[in-house]
């Protein structure tokens, strides 16, 4: 394979994804079910006091005002669930610990979930959301429906982080109610909505290392009296130069939305989006001998850029229109339903080096771009009811979903003059790319779906079960050649938790998934070609959960087992593949959330996992072997320094496998790093300041040099390497009301 073939394949593979289900698109369970849980609410900044124990019957209702409480998710069941109530590993990032940590982007706010192995671009691939959870890729979900990348190559949607409300890390298969997934989990996204609050907004600027600016407006409010009608509108501008010479991103971002129906039994909520990149720095690297490994020349310093300033390009823009309508029949039953229409044009063309494991100096390059349009369906429809049979309490949901994408995409490949690392020359006459490839690209999903929740006293017990049919057309226009995949599948889930009345809950659960594979497949020695069959997932996991009543500190264990089969394994170098692979993944997971309680936040975690590709006989590129972080935030209740808050984190990556080089396998070394974050008040210093506030943080805060991750295939020889990032300060001042 090419260097341009690989540097495109390996993309094909990691493209992410996530799920996520908002506080507006689930009106229908505004009442949170919390079942016996003992769980706090989120009014304002302050903690609801503690609820007594009620029986297991009795239904309390929690007043969130605009936010989820942080003990409770939906992207498991579809419901709003008491997280210690869910059978299922499930963690959650929620907007006031994005703002006190300074997150900019999805990558830096999963960076202290256990079980994930981040930045696998290191400090310069920020263009897309590159991380792998339980040793997989993942796909990402917005509002409750699948962002749908292109299948063939880099377009890829990204939603800047400070539009969002919160994300939840579902880990483990989720396919029997989401359909086609990752056996690692799925990242679910939920957009700021209208809340019924009668008129609020903020304004935030940053500004910081490499040249950081950011404006994040937001306002919002009910346009009616009696607040039937409320909207809301989100936009940014932001940019900064990237930790690279010669390269930058900048971003302009909005969206509006409104809401009608307030607190009636029908509500319809329309949200739209567009965003524009003109340009959003590098997604190249370093060659492995001159970073992992010394060269002749010694190493290549962290801001080294192998492309040409001239020829670099990425430019992206996206548009989304989504509505949300909900509806309840009685108190027992309701009716929902989503959709989003989402169209992705992509220009992108780079120089990049070509990875050789010879050192030398010149670099050799090579040239590659791509123009790509992806226009994209989805809708999720449910009914959801409450029936009782006997002394079993079924809280149950019948639901149907489609998926549709058309994708288009030109490739190009040419020659680039090499690169004397010593003295750059950024600047130099590439020659034209020759087009390689004209794809087209269809395809469609269909499932239905349900669910059943059984609680008998303190036992609950769930069953999921799926169908999906799935279907794709593609077309290489150069060439004329066509393959097409129609195929069905059946996934489902089955689990069982016990909540003891002091807060313990045990779980065991098994869950299985499908993921449809881009690659062609030959049973003849390539005599003819089809399209792969989906890889399969499974999964069983175990563990305890412990929510200490009356507060929201949640103590999570998991053990997991995960076999995924079906498996794409490359035949030589002769461009298809076997369907003979199967990967394994063991580990386990800790960790800890209170957020906050009595005045502290804290987030701790810790896993331990082995990923082991059987075609191989190595763990699965990419993959880590678990990792650790710990993040404390307090705020000062009382004195002089009241309403200042500090804090800080230390995260921990364990090595990670990076494939192979002509010496053997290729490891990423570990590495710690620390960060840290203030936040002030200012209306403790003068009434006049009240709805002021000044924060600060930092990213990598001793400036640690370290390899986030690395790409090496022996057989090509090649081999590239990814610079972590390096020490990123900014601070923010902002208003709101």
């Amino acid at each position: 394979m090419t260097g341009a073939g690989m540097h495109r394949g390996w993309f094909i593979y990691v493209i992410p994804f996530s799920l996520v289900m908002t506080e507006a698109g689930l009106a229908a369970d505004q009442d949170v079910k919390s079942r016996s849980s003992h769980q706090t609410t989120a009014s304002g900044a302050k903690q609801a006091a503690a609820r007594s124990e009620k029986p297991v019957s009795q239904v309390e209702t929690v007043e969130v005002r605009g936010h989820t409480p942080s003990t409770v998710a939906s992207s498991a069941t579809k419901t709003d669930t008491p997280l210690v109530e869910t059978a299922q590993s499930v963690t959650v990032i929620t907007r006031d610990e994005m703002d006190v940590r300074g997150i900019l982007t999805l990558n830096q706010a999963i960076r202290y979930a256990a079980g994930i192995t981040p930045d696998l671009r290191g400090g310069e691939g920020t263009r897309y959301d590159l991380f792998q959870l339980r040793g997989f890729t993942v796909p990402t979900f917005l509002d409750g429906l699948k962002l749908q990348p292109s299948p063939t190559g880099y377009a890829t949607p990204q939603t800047d982080t400070s539009r969002l409300d919160r994300v939840e890390i579902l880990k483990g298969p989720a396919s029997a109610l989401y359909g086609q997934s990752s056996p690692g989990g799925l990242v679910a996204l939920s957009s700021k909505l209208p809340t019924d609050r009668q008129f609020y907004g903020g304004v935030n600027t940053t500004g910081g290392m490499f040249d950081l600016y950011r404006v994040d407006a937001d306002v919002g409010g009910q346009a009616t009296d009696n607040g039937f009608v409320r909207y809301r509108l989100y936009g940014t501008v932001n940019g900064q130069h990237t930790q690279l010479s010669k390269t930058g991103s900048r971003r302009f971002s909005i969206s509006p939305s409104v809401t009608f129906g307030g607190d009636g039994p029908t509500t319809l909520t329309l949200l739209g989006n567009y965003q524009y990149d003109p340009e959003n720095g590098s997604y190249g690297g370093v060659p492995l001998v001159g970073s992992l490994v010394r060269a002749s020349y010694g190493f290549l310093p962290r801001n080294f850029y192998d492309g040409d300033a001239n020829y670099e390009k990425f430019n992206r823009r996206q548009g989304a229109i989504t509505y949300i309508l909900n509806h309840r029949f009685s108190k027992d039953w309701s009716f929902s339903t989503r959709g989003r229409y989402d169209n992705l044009k992509t220009i992108y063309r780079s120089v990049y080096d070509d990875g050789s494991f010879s050192g030398d100096n010149p670099l050799a390059r090579t040239a590659y771009g791509t123009n790509e349009r992806v226009q994209s369906l989805a809708f999720d429809s449910q009914f959801k009811g409450h029936v009782r049979t006997g002394p079993l309490s079924h809280a149950m949901m019948f639901g149907f979903d489609y998926m549709q994408l058309h994708s288009s995409e030109q490739n190009f490949y040419g020659v680039a003059p090499d690169l004397d690392v010593l003295h750059p020359d950024y600047d130099m006459i590439i020659p034209v790319a020759t087009q390689l490839g004209d794809y087209r690209m269809d395809s469609h999903q269909i499932g239905v779906y349900a669910q059943d929740e059984i609680r008998f006293k303190r036992l609950i017990l769930t069953g999921s079960l799926r169908n999906d049919w799935y279907r794709s057309h593609e077309m290489e226009e150069l060439s004329g050649t066509a393959t097409n995949e129609s195929a069905s599948q059946i996934t489902w889930r089955a689990s069982g938790l016990y909540h003891f009345d002091f807060g313990l809950a045990p779980y065991i659960s098994y869950s299985t998934s499908f993921q449809p594979q881009s690659g062609n497949v030959s049973s003849d020695g390539g005599k003819t070609l089809r399209q792969a069959d989906p890889s399969l997932g499974k999964q069983l996991e175990g563990g305890l959960k412990y929510q200490i009543p009356g507060t929201s500190v949640l103590l999570t264990a998991a053990g997991f087992h995960i076999e995924q089969t079906n498996v794409l394994v490359a035949v030589g170098t002769l461009g298809y593949n076997n369907e003979s692979g199967k990967v394994h993944s063991d580990g386990f997971e800790f960790e800890a959330h209170a957020q906050p309680y009595k005045n502290l936040m804290i987030t701790a975690a810790v896993s331990v996992q082995n990923v082991h590709d059987d075609s191989t006989g190595k763990p699965l590129i990419e993959s880590g072997k678990g990792n650790a972080s710990l993040f404390a935030f307090y705020t000062m209740p009382s004195g002089p320094l009241k309403g200042f808050g500090f804090g800080g984190g230390m995260r921990y990556s364990a090595r990670t496998y990076g494939g192979t080089s002509p010496s053997g396998s290729v490891w990423v070394p570990q590495y710690a790093l620390f960060d840290g974050s203030v936040r002030y008040d200012l209306s403790n210093l003068s009434r006049s300041l009240r709805g002021w506030t000044a924060g600060a943080s930092v990213r990598n805060l001793f400036d640690r040099h370290y390899i986030s991750g690395c790409l090496s295939y022996a057989s090509y020889g090649e081999g590239w390497c990814y610079y972590g990032e390096r020490r990123n300060a900014q601070g923010t001042i902002g208003y709101t009301w």
